[in-house]
């Protein structure tokens, strides 16, 4: 299996996975055109792309969009943000799928409004991709200038090869990674979904 090859095996064949879905590596292409500062394309296309192939389905099956993360803390107004989610627009027309492009120095300024808890200014996009609701969905890719791929993955690559999705009580709501997985579930019902933690094993967990 995958998930128990050595990490640079991993990463090779990560690569290879995400290649086969077509959307994925298109959105890849064009966002690296848009000069945006710390970008990733993050979350649910990819880990679900190793999913639907990992289960015989087609590599974009059930995937809802394509989130594309960046870093700008230069100006935070929502007008800049907007500028940037505009022209990425023009840049991905003609896709057959949705992407969504954020302004990840601005989360901080809504997160609590929408999810009912105070999110910390993040300091780059990595950090926000750590704060995601499962350690599953921690991974972000880029095409670096001279067209090598970048990889973050804090939480390693075995969970998501192995179909295991584990939660990562940091920042999201127990009701948003619940409601997530019953979603993931239908559409994948091979995956392992593990319980949210207890609150004493947060507290444990939390402690230095």
């Amino acid at each position: 299996m995958i998930g128990h090859l050595p990490l640079d095996e991993q990463l090779v064949a990560l690569k290879s996975v995400l290649s086969r879905n077509e959307v994925l590596l298109e959105v890849l292409h064009r966002t690296a055109g848009l000069g945006l500062r710390g970008w990733y394309l993050t979350a649910g296309c990819l880990f679900q792309t190793v999913w639907n192939v990992a289960t015989d389905r087609h590599p974009t099956s059930g995937i809802k969009d394509y989130d594309v993360f960046y870093f700008d803390d230069h100006d935070l107004s929502w007008e800049a943000e907007d500028r940037v989610i505009k022209t990425s627009a023009e840049a991905f027309a003609g896709l057959p799928a949705d992407v969504e492009v954020r302004n990840e120095a601005r989360v901080h300024l809504w997160y609590e409004q929408k999810f009912g808890a105070a999110c910390t200014p993040y300091t780059s996009s990595e950090a926000a991709i750590d704060s995601f609701a499962a350690t599953t969905c921690c991974l972000g890719v880029r095409l670096e200038p001279d067209g090598q791929w970048r990889v973050y993955a804090p939480h390693g690559l075995a969970d998501v090869f192995n179909l295991v999705v584990r939660p990562n009580p940091v920042l999201a709501p127990r009701q948003v990674y619940e409601t997530k997985t019953a979603r993931w579930r239908r559409q994948w019902p091979e995956l392992t979904v593990l319980g949210w933690p207890s609150e004493s094993a947060i507290l444990t967990r939390a402690s230095p």
